[in-house]
């Protein structure tokens, strides 16, 4: 028995130093996340510069526009960041760059507003940069622009000293609750294979001009959607093609739908996302897979 015993403890703390090089090693490579973006990723800014007007919670989750936390905090929640650590610039509603559109910053906006306060930057950090639905959402069918204000966006943070980004690509703008049986339905998933194709390829152009320290992820979330979409039963979902939220009225069971509104996903949804940017970062990086029983 006594024999036994001892075997236990020495399992248990070969799995404690295991899970503690994991999360040393998190720390080492990513000490922080910093994201630009629109709704996707915003985590309230939108409703703290609002007063709390909108997005309405509830329905909405705290002013995040979903029925939860979206896909950068439970990102940052598995790289055991702290909120402190999750710095977010995100906003509902932002373009990729034309402004202040209804007084939402853009995502150069973003970027530049960051760049004013930190002259030099956390090279150890994250950088997430996901935008360009709301352009073509807003009537804008010029992919070349949309994608070189991303490109703009990752230079200007590379030449303060960023050097690692994520940048993520669109789901198919065609096929969701708001826009799959209108007549622009079809103009929009053009739009978002064109805008994919070509943020693809100037991702590569990036890396290859910027340098070799400089590390760009793509996270392919049309992939992701179209997986759930084609497979919904693979993820856990009943339906992949209505809201769950109609004229405010709340399902019961929002974790079987792919939409939480017209537009934006359900937080399972963005726990899907989260874990697919991780293992994106575990391929990148090499991090050490956490036991999977912890």
């Amino acid at each position: 028995m006594k024999k036994q015993i001892l075997v236990v403890l020495a399992f248990l703390f070969v799995l404690m130093v295991a899970f503690t090089t994991s999360i040393s090693n998190f720390h080492t490579i990513i000490n922080e996340l910093y994201v630009f973006g629109d709704s996707l990723s915003d985590i309230g800014n939108v409703f703290n510069a609002t007063g709390g007007f909108r997005p309405s919670s509830p329905p909405y989750f705290q002013g995040r526009y979903s029925n939860g936390l979206v896909w950068v905090e439970y990102l940052a929640s598995e790289l055991a960041l702290n909120h402190k650590q999750n710095t977010n610039f995100a906003y509902g509603g932002a373009t990729t760059g034309s402004g202040h559109i209804n007084g939402i910053p853009d995502l150069l906006t973003q970027v530049d507003s960051f760049l004013k306060v930190h002259g030099q930057i956390d090279s150890n950090a994250l950088y997430i940069l996901w935008a360009g639905a709301n352009d073509y959402l807003n009537g804008l069918n010029n992919p070349s622009l949309s994608i070189g204000n991303v490109s703009q966006a990752i230079e200007s943070l590379s030449k303060a000293g960023a050097k690692k980004f994520m940048v993520a690509n669109l789901p198919d703008l065609g096929n969701i609750p708001v826009t799959r049986n209108t007549s622009y339905s079809n103009i929009l998933s053009s739009a978002t294979i064109a805008h994919n194709l070509g943020l693809a390829k100037s991702l590569n152009i990036l890396k290859q001009k910027l340098g070799h320290d400089i590390q760009v992820i793509e996270l392919d979330v049309h992939f992701l959607y179209r997986e759930a979409i084609a497979n919904p039963a693979k993820f856990g979902f009943t339906n992949v093609t209505e809201a769950c939220l109609k004229n405010f009225a709340n399902f019961d069971n929002p974790d079987d739908f792919l939409f939480w509104d017209s537009i934006h996903p359900t937080t399972a949804v963005h726990k899907l996302l989260a874990k697919a940017a991780l293992k994106e970062l575990k391929t990148k990086y090499s991090f050490p897979p956490l036991p999977e029983y912890l």
